[in-house]
């Protein structure tokens, strides 16, 4: 099939980028209530949670 090789790899790059991403929210100096709410929106949209978080979230 078309594209099966890739797909794990993406989903493991995915996977690496949200382990990172959930790493520097817990590391920022945020509010808690705040930090938990951008890990349920990474953990919950794993690739469109990453984009916005890159984007809007607690740097």
């Amino acid at each position: 099939m078309f594209g099966d090789g890739y797909t794990g790899i993406l989903g493991i790059i995915i996977l690496i980028l949200d382990i990172y991403a959930i790493i520097r929210i817990v590391q920022s100096g945020a509010e808690p209530l705040w930090k938990a709410l951008w890990i349920v929106i990474v953990l919950l949209l794993p690739v469109l949670g990453l984009i916005l978080w890159f984007l809007f979230g607690p740097k």
